[in-house]
């Protein structure tokens, strides 16, 4: 490891500067709050305020994922992206939790989040990398037990968390009686704690790739601060981007009911403005023949993000008797079936190419047509 000659200067502290647009644009929020309620009825300046608020929440993503990477960096692999992956994911989580809990009751907001990040990841980000990264370098080696140890666990969670709530008999519809949900929930805690002792503990070594290139940064222009900093400003960007979620969901309501678009179309754009920030460099690692990063990044987001929103939004309907509606729609059903599928075939084997990538690109575009073809 390179010590940072003590002669650099400390880096510097308007970097940050996301995080105090963020903070600004909370305070704003709350002090303008009559101003949205006024503007319910007037559907341009909603979505400017939609756009105003997503811009910000993206560029302080954007900042968590420079702290997280610096500290997965740190820690090496796979601990570094697995802290990568759980400091976007807990935010996601955190933000479907708190807009759930309050304001209008929204009991498909979690579900409808949980198959945007199936779709999102599994579908577009993962094809796209796939993509770019077999048009530069014609075909890409991974560990091929990483992606089976991944979809391994992914296959049951999606299917027992978003499917099987439509075949259950003790309570009608997609719904699940209270000894499901704390079944379920346990289940999702105990599978995603197995998968961390295996990633961490019993089988490191199948999520890493020992000829895989590593970067090295040319020379730091700033001495890099300490690890306890890059730690505390996660917390710091996270909890004004949760509070943020909160006033997003306001207008968002107010255009999805003026416009008449999707319902669905919230958990799409929580999905989006929570996972592109660290999806791009998953994009970016497979451009440079880093294709087992890629995996990592995308699959445990999928992972992680089924893994801890069932229990965690489970245990707010639990605690505030909001109804929680978890079952897909049969579309939407055979659309999560189809991607898990075609998966498993795309890590099937030990090197991957163009062909899967345009697949599962495809597969987004019919999500989208869906999304936003719905009587």
């Amino acid at each position: 490891m390179v010590t940072a000659p003590s002669t650099l200067p400390p880096e510097p502290w308007w970097r940050e500067w996301p995080w105090a647009l963020a903070v600004a644009t909370l305070l704003a929020a709350f002090l303008g709050h009559g101003l949205i309620e006024a503007s319910l009825d007037q559907p341009a300046v909603l979505l400017l305020l939609l756009a105003v608020i997503c811009s910000v929440i993206l560029t302080a993503a954007i900042a968590i994922v420079r702290h997280a990477d610096e500290l997965a960096h740190r820690l090496g692999e796979p601990a570094g992206t697995l802290l990568l992956t759980l400091a976007i994911t807990g935010l996601e989580v955190a933000m479907v939790a708190f807009v759930m809990s309050t304001g209008v009751p929204k009991p498909t907001l979690a579900r409808d989040t949980m198959f945007a990040v199936v779709m999102l990841v599994l579908n577009g980000f993962l094809g796209l990398a796939i993509l770019l990264g077999g048009l530069r370098h014609r075909e890409q080696a991974y560990n091929l037990q990483s992606a089976n140890a991944f979809l391994l666990l992914i296959l049951p969670l999606t299917v027992m968390g978003l499917v099987l709530p439509n075949f259950t008999r003790s309570a009608p519809g997609p719904f699940l009686s209270t000894f499901q949900m704390v079944f379920l929930s346990l289940m999702s805690v105990a599978v995603y704690s197995a998968f961390l002792f295996v990633q961490n503990r019993r089988h490191r070594g199948y999520f890493v790739m020992p000829e895989e290139p590593v970067a090295h940064p040319v020379g730091p222009r700033f001495r890099p601060r300490p690890t306890a900093y890059h730690g505390a400003m996660l917390l710091a960007y996270g909890v004004p981007l949760v509070l943020l979620a909160k006033q997003m969901a306001v207008p968002l309501d107010a255009i999805v009911l003026k416009l008449g678009a999707p319902k669905a179309l919230s958990g799409l754009l929580m999905a989006i403005l929570v996972l592109t920030p660290e999806s791009i460099a998953a994009i970016q690692s497979a451009l440079s023949n880093r294709l087992q990063r890629s995996v990592n990044v995308l699959l445990g987001s999928v992972l992680a993000s089924i893994g801890l929103t069932i229990p965690l939004v489970i245990a707010v309907s639990l605690l505030t008797g909001r109804s929680l509606v978890l079952g897909l729609d049969p579309s939407e059903m055979v659309m999560l079936l189809l991607t898990l599928v075609t998966s498993m075939l795309t890590f099937s084997l030990p090197r991957t190419n163009v062909l899967p990538g345009c697949v599962h690109l495809l597969l987004f575009t019919a999500y989208l047509m869906l999304l936003f073809d719905q009587a």
